[in-house]
């Protein structure tokens, strides 16, 4: 073989190995699919269908968590939506203008739209229906330092019920092109700017975006969040792999002093600790359910993330909170010596994944999840998973 012909050879193997490399990158960071999967929000027509029929036959922890959410106030037939066009939202609610109305409408919503599946009574759609049209038909934007977050909250929820309703209900929805107008409008914007903010923050967006850009079929934006997210994640769970300091996303601390800073003061680092750990367990649990409830709809979309890197850092996350959510004793290498517990309804939909689906054996993590059954909603953005995700095969 001439050298010529050789350099070529060479050439072409390296441009084919560069192809596989990519579609690998590709395929490992969730990109969208050739065609979305509806509903394909966090919780998918099989599951759906099993969460029906399981309540149906009085079987648990279905049946419990299903009079649990029915009971929960935000599915009250008579309340009433209060929609704003400018909703502000600032720095520990201050000012609140609209702020919790938009969350727990949209958490309505989402209630309401497995209530319709669950019992096909068309009720329950038209509430989910006439809360989305309320809002639709009248915000404009988000203003305030807590805009991005508030937008990651309430988006998160609306397009969970968005699917479930566009997709299972037959009856007509006249202003649904309105709704998909106000997320593409009004959320996708904000969303997929991220935050440099605490790592929750752009968890959560990204939560909202992923699911927005899958109710409107919008494979460009799904690949922008996605792409966030898998940058988000190993930056607020680290493991020891990573080496001697946490890693960071593009615009976040640099050097020893400013990630340590950005750790809450954290400066020893063990597999499971959160960016958030030393802060307090209830935002380290947003954080934490945004991780889970993204990877669920990558898995619905026909990419399963908890099978690689993000599952392995999710599966050490929630066992190393679990330990002392259930009160183990705090090292004094660890937050000083204290930590702030509370980590929330947020372990049903990684636990079922990761230790149920997929074998992993996740004592703590188990223990928690049934000492929390059925596991309600914590008026943000995570609602009703022993419902959707208890024991889930599907």
């Amino acid at each position: 073989m001439s050298k010529r012909v050789s350099t070529s050879l060479l050439v072409v193997l390296s441009v084919l190995a560069s192809l596989l490399v990519v579609g690998s990158v590709s395929q490992q960071a969730g990109a969208a699919p050739a065609a979305f999967v509806h509903p394909g929000v966090l919780v998918s027509r099989a599951q759906l269908d099993y969460i029906r029929s399981r309540v149906n036959a009085g079987a648990q922890p279905q049946t419990q968590a299903y009079q649990a959410m029915m009971s929960d106030g935000l599915l009250s037939q008579s309340r009433q939506p209060h929609p704003r066009s400018v909703v502000e939202c600032g720095p520990y609610s201050q000012p609140n203008y609209g702020c919790t109305d938009e969350r727990q409408d949209a958490l309505a919503a989402y209630g309401n739209a497995l209530a319709w599946y669950i019992t096909q009574n068309a009720t329950y759609a038209k509430k989910a229906i006439s809360l989305m049209d309320a809002w639709s038909g009248v915000i404009t934007s988000h203003t305030n330092s807590n805009a991005p977050l508030q937008t990651g909250w309430a988006g998160s929820a609306w397009p969970r019920a968005a699917e479930i309703i566009r997709y299972t209900y037959s009856g007509g929805w006249a202003n649904m092109a309105r709704f998909q107008t106000m997320l593409r409008n009004v959320y996708l914007p904000t969303l997929l700017k991220g935050s440099n903010s605490n790592g929750n923050w752009e968890l959560t967006m990204m939560e909202a975006a992923v699911g927005i850009s899958v109710f409107l079929d919008d494979k460009v934006s799904y690949d922008k969040a996605m792409a966030k997210y898998m940058l988000r994640v190993p930056a607020y769970i680290y493991l020891t792999t990573d080496g001697a300091l946490p890693k960071t996303v593009p615009g976040g601390p640099s050097g020893r002093s400013a990630i340590i800073s950005y750790w809450q003061g954290q400066s020893t680092f063990v597999n499971g600790l959160t960016q958030e750990t030393c802060r307090d367990f209830v935002h380290t649990g947003y954080g934490l359910a945004s991780v889970s409830d993204v990877a669920e709809t990558s898995r619905i979309q026909g990419t399963d993330l908890y099978t690689g890197d993000i599952g392995t850092r999710l599966r050490n996350a929630l066992g190393f909170q679990a330990q002392y959510e259930l009160g183990a004793a705090v090292p004094s290498w660890l937050c000083g010596g204290t930590v702030k517990r509370g980590l929330g309804p947020v372990t049903e939909v990684g636990y079922n994944a990761l230790g149920n689906r997929l074998g992993n054996v996740m004592a703590n993590t188990k223990t928690l999840v049934m000492n929390n059954r059925p596991a309600g909603d914590n008026i943000l953005f995570v609602a009703w998973e022993t419902l959707t995700h208890g024991d889930q095969p599907n």
